[in-house]
């Protein structure tokens, strides 16, 4: 499998970590439509999120936090192959 994007988001708290530490994870996707459908579940359920390709693909895209509901209800579509 060739995974080209990723999403990265926060993992709720359940109590017992510090509340200075912000656990995330990351899943990775073959196309960005894949990474977006994630994205947005994450992102309805309250939780921070970011995502981008994957290094070396280019063209590289990062998409932070506050750039993610722009990216969500865009229809660009980035082909990392190009």
């Amino acid at each position: 499998m060739k995974h080209t994007w990723y999403v990265t988001f926060e993992v709720p708290q359940d109590g017992t970590l510090s509340k200075r530490r912000h656990p995330r994870l990351t899943k990775t996707f073959e196309t960005e439509a894949a990474a977006k459908d994630f994205a947005r579940t994450k992102f309805n359920d309250g939780l921070i999120v970011t995502a981008g390709t994957i290094i070396p693909h280019v063209p590289r895209v990062a998409i932070p936090s506050v750039d993610i509901p722009a990216w969500l209800g865009s229809a660009r579509q980035v082909d990392p192959d190009q």
